[in-house]
């Protein structure tokens, strides 16, 4: 078992527990790919330090400056996507008001946006429930990559999931393992045993009819030697009482090229790699060019004062270290004081970091001027970034289509899982998500077209509620009524015809 210290992946003799159960672990395949799209995250790796050689043949370690570009990319995508004025809405009033006060209490949107950035370097993230059937709570919680492990999945999606992660128990380190399983009414599965197999009380899980059923969340923990523990209060099985998935895959809406057909997605990065690398080539060179671009200062003898060495000799005695940039010409008394300062090439350089942050912009679905550094995009409006950039726009678009599919559905199986607790919630009918857009969308325009729409009756009032409120429609129709919005419209249309036939009128009376 690896050390507090050192990163997660699955242990062999988790992987090992989960083939015995017959299910193949595709996660052997993508772990390469994920290995190495979470050192380009970390900025770790060969090209980051490795080892060079002298003239003389001595050898000395180097390492090269980064920015952390991939980490960069996979930060923007998640706040370009996910923050804390997204809205979930129900079909059902009441159930859009307590996904409300449930992400307020427990932070969901916050720690919804680090999984998106994870999710989206290492190609896969996914939120999962967890119960605490003894307090009445049910939790999201969030994995990567190389936590998840789908056990079941087609081109449709991804129907059965393990989750391992480390846990605590009595001090001591332990494996856990989630299962989230779907079967069928009198399906039962038992991961007790020392084989790990099927209760003789009841068929195989791996043999059930998946075709109806709820999901069960199974539970099992190893300690480091791979021997099976059972910590006091964990739940072997948990009925969770929803025919939703209790699991949610996040991935970009970017096919998979590394490994066919594999439940996995690809990393935001994956095809720009060597634009990660220009970038930091040129901005090691960059740096590397003002360090050795310093003015070197050399003094004449006569300005060193001298000191015995304590062996009879005398020695200057130094200014100090200063960097390396003030040195001592040996047997000189002419030009006492000699500046050399070399010619600088940055900006140069600079114009080659300029292309490879464009490069990498537009690799990883940005645009070409996101990144740049003379066009910088966040001190425009926000109409003049989605005419100026219209493939941030429609790849934004595309994310989101897919990221609205993985909320709603988790959304969806925590609301199906406190009912079963006994929280009287309604059913929450059609689950769709609104994203804040304002960073690349002139929000406030369209609001201001939609109030005209609504004013020249073009739109109803409480459509519009529905819209930028995120209500219901009997909510939204309720509201507008409260508000007169309808009435002050009409009275407004009404005015308006009244004058007109003033006028008419008064025209008529003087011919």
């Amino acid at each position: 078992m690896q050390g507090l210290d050192d990163e997660y992946w699955v242990p062999e003799h988790v992987r090992e527990w989960l083939r015995s159960l017959g299910f193949s672990l595709p996660l052997e395949d993508m772990e390469p790919h994920i290995r190495a799209w979470d050192r380009w995250m970390r900025a770790l790796g060969d090209f980051y330090d490795y080892r060079d050689t002298d003239g003389v043949g001595r050898v000395y370690e180097v390492h090269r400056r980064s920015i952390h570009p991939a980490m960069r990319v996979c930060r923007e995508w998640g706040s370009l996507l996910l923050n804390d004025r997204t809205q979930v809405a129900c079909a059902e009033q009441a159930c859009t008001d307590w996904l409300a006060a449930w992400m307020a209490r427990t932070g969901f949107l916050a720690s919804a946006q680090e999984c998106v950035v994870r999710a989206f370097g290492l190609g896969t993230g996914a939120w999962a429930l967890w119960v605490d059937a003894g307090a009445g709570e049910v939790r999201v919680r969030r994995y990567d990559a190389r936590m998840v492990v789908p056990l079941t999945w087609d081109e449709e999606g991804v129907t059965e999931c393990a989750f391992v992660t480390r846990a605590f128990w009595r001090g001591r380190a332990v494996d856990q393992v989630q299962l989230h399983l779907k079967g069928s009414g009198g399906a039962f599965f038992s991961p007790s045993g020392s084989s790990g197999g099927a209760s003789a009380a009841g068929p195989s899980r791996l043999t059930d009819d998946e075709s109806e059923g709820t999901y069960r969340i199974v539970t099992a923990c190893f300690d480091r030697d791979g021997n099976r523990v059972e910590p006091e209060g964990v739940c072997p099985v948990y009925d969770t009482g929803s025919v939703w998935p209790t699991f949610s895959l996040v991935k970009p809406a970017i096919d998979n090229t590394r490994v066919d057909m594999s439940p996995y997605g690809q990393s935001v990065f994956a095809d720009a790699v060597d634009a990660i690398q220009a970038v930091d080539l040129c901005y090691d060179a960059m740096m590397s060019e003002i360090d050795n671009g310093k003015m070197r200062v050399f003094l004449s003898d006569v300005m060193f004062d001298t000191e015995r060495d304590g062996k009879g000799g005398r020695v200057s005695i130094p200014f100090g270290r200063q960097d390396c940039t003030v040195f001592r010409k040996v047997m000189s008394t002419e030009d006492t004081i000699h500046e050399f300062a070399p010619t600088l090439r940055t900006e140069a350089q600079a114009r080659a970091f300029r292309v490879a942050l464009q490069t990498l912009g537009d690799l990883c679905g940005f645009g070409i001027n996101y990144f740049d550094l003379e066009n910088v995009g966040y001190v425009k409006t926000a109409t003049e970034v989605s005419a100026d950039n219209s493939a941030l726009m429609r790849n934004i678009r595309r994310h989101e289509r897919a990221l609205e599919g993985a909320i709603a559905g988790i959304c969806r199986a925590l609301l199906a899982a406190e009912r079963w607790l006994g929280v009287g919630l309604p059913d929450e009918g059609l689950v769709r998500v609104t994203f804040d857009d304002s960073i690349i969308t002139d929000t406030t325009a369209e609001k201001r077209q939609d109030m005209d729409e609504v004013a020249a009756g073009l739109l109803e009032p409480w459509e519009y509620r529905r819209k930028w409120y995120g209500e219901d429609e009997a909510t939204a129709r309720g509201g507008a009524a409260r508000s007169g919005t309808g009435d002050a419209g009409r009275g407004r249309a009404g005015s308006a015809s009244a004058g007109a036939d003033g006028a008419k009128a008064r025209a008529a009376g003087r011919a």
